[in-house]
């Protein structure tokens, strides 16, 4: 519950993800239960990103929550504390991949590809959809990254990660602001499209990279 420090109550008390769905899980039988996010969906450039993360009921660090949901600075503190303190595991699918795939499928490998990278045997999954290819028992939670804290957690590694990614692409390729908009289609990266052409991470299925180059079509700014 938060106030204005003038006029009492200001909006209604914000509900945060807590270990619901990781004691239920536990209940059932199952010992090391993995929260897995991915990052990276609606970008025209760049990879998708996924993170797996087993936290340890002994020690999670105060304050995960959506990683949409908090600060730059917040978010790099309980990076740097998820990794010191979880076992994590970080996996991606390329351009390449998501081209060839289609978006769901790619971010659904790279989900995959994370859980492989740890010993879990329950899945707790951000989405309405489980990845077929996840051969262990799991459950898909809409909006599980503000529900779960493994989630969380999970969304907090990916998303500092693929930034990151996204930094490092900006400087081999300027002018796009990569390292501001994260790939996504913001009115800065559809016009530096116009102005410098599309690069190898650009995804060329979809629609505003497709146009330029098979249609000579301009994206709506």
């Amino acid at each position: 519950m938060s106030f204005d420090g003038k006029d009492g109550l200001h909006g209604a008390m914000q509900i945060l993800p807590d270990m619901t769905y990781e004691t239920a899980a536990r209940a059932g039988g199952f010992a090391h239960i993995a929260g897995v996010d991915e990052v990276g969906r609606g970008p025209l450039a760049g990879p998708v990103t996924a993170a797996a993360v087993i936290l340890d009921p002994a020690a999670i660090p105060v304050g995960l929550n959506d990683s949409k949901k908090l600060s730059e600075k917040r978010r790099l503190v309980l990076f740097e504390q998820i990794m010191a303190v979880a076992q994590v595991s970080i996996a991606h699918a390329s351009v390449a991949e998501i081209d060839e795939l289609n978006i769901l499928q790619a971010s659904h490998l790279a989900m995959c590809r994370a859980v492989a990278g740890l010993r879990a045997d329950y899945v707790l999954v951000d989405g309405n959809l489980l990845p077929k290819a996840l051969n262990l028992p799991a459950q898909a939670i809409i909006g599980g990254d503000a529900k779960s804290l493994s989630i969380a957690a999970a969304s907090i590694v990916a998303k500092t990660v693929r930034d990151r990614i996204m930094v490092d692409l900006a400087q081999q390729f300027p002018g796009y602001g990569w390292e501001r908009n994260a790939g996504y289609p913001s009115a800065a990266h559809r016009a530096a499209l116009l102005t410098h052409g599309v690069t190898p991470h650009h995804r060329r299925s979809f629609k505003p990279v497709h146009n330029i180059l098979y249609q000579g079509i301009k994206p709506t700014l």
